[in-house]
């Protein structure tokens, strides 16, 4: 069994991530999900124009934060697992949650350069507003947290690593149209609405939209806040468990 030390784990992890960050940063499925889709999708709305393009902007953020994450723990895992590298991380002197952190964290450092990438595009259409917050720094950095706490579950889930984005995009694309990313989750009927609130995405959206235009849709930002950090601990808590699992 693993010694678990916190101060000890969470260095190693930075370790990981570091790693991570740079094999992994320029490999296709990164690239090409977890930046050139947020930034063309995001594209494709804004020369669409209209004046509701406002409205929007809460969640094509919170969408590029979304697939920036979760693509480089797709990269990352998947990858060590098909080639046999991951199990020799397993002999370090690390816990499990250790290394679950520090894939999480990996994931939440390129998550953070796929934002900055989308402000750079959003940020002509926000000049006017007031939108530098302490508040919607906080969201975005525990936002980008949970959603690389996600990816890494999911990527621990996946056991073909030829289905991957498959997998990745089977789930990621329900909730971006589920979440209130384009139509408000409280228009949505009884049994959408229902899904809309057990998927961690939804959350995040609702804490942004506060965050910026200090309204929200359906769940108080308090609320949305405190189901992220819950969320985020129990996805680590159980990817180390699911990381203990996979020891022959």
């Amino acid at each position: 069994m693993k010694e678990v030390s916190i101060f000890g784990d969470l260095t190693k992890a930075l370790y990981i991530a570091k790693k991570d960050i740079r094999e992994y940063y320029l490999k296709p499925p990164t690239i090409s999900w977890g930046l050139v889709f947020p930034v063309a999708f995001t594209l494709a709305f804004i020369l669409k124009g209209g004046r509701g393009i406002g409205d929007l902007i809460p969640g094509l953020i919170t969408m590029a934060l979304f697939f920036g994450t979760t693509s480089m723990a797709s990269a990352s895992i998947v990858f060590e697992r098909k080639i046999g590298s991951f199990e020799r991380l397993l002999l370090f002197p690390i816990s499990y949650t250790g290394i679950a952190i520090g894939k999480t964290l990996g994931s939440f450092f390129f998550g953070l350069v796929s934002l900055m990438t989308i402000m750079l595009v959003i940020l002509p259409l926000v000049l006017n507003m007031y939108f530098y917050s302490l508040l919607l720094i906080l969201v975005l950095m525990l936002s980008a947290l949970m959603f690389s706490a996600l990816g890494v579950f999911i990527s621990f889930l996946i056991k073909d690593p030829t289905y991957t984005m498959m997998i990745f995009n089977s789930i990621r694309f329900p909730m971006i149209f589920l979440c209130g990313i384009f139509i408000p989750v409280s228009s949505f009927p009884l049994p959408l609405r229902i899904i809309a609130l057990l998927l961690p995405l939804t959350y995040s959206v609702e804490a942004v939209r506060y965050s910026l235009y200090h309204n929200y849709d359906i769940i108080p930002p308090t609320i949305s806040i405190l189901i992220i950090v819950l969320t985020t601990i129990v996805l680590i808590v159980l990817t180390s468990i699911k990381i203990k699992q996979s020891i022959p």
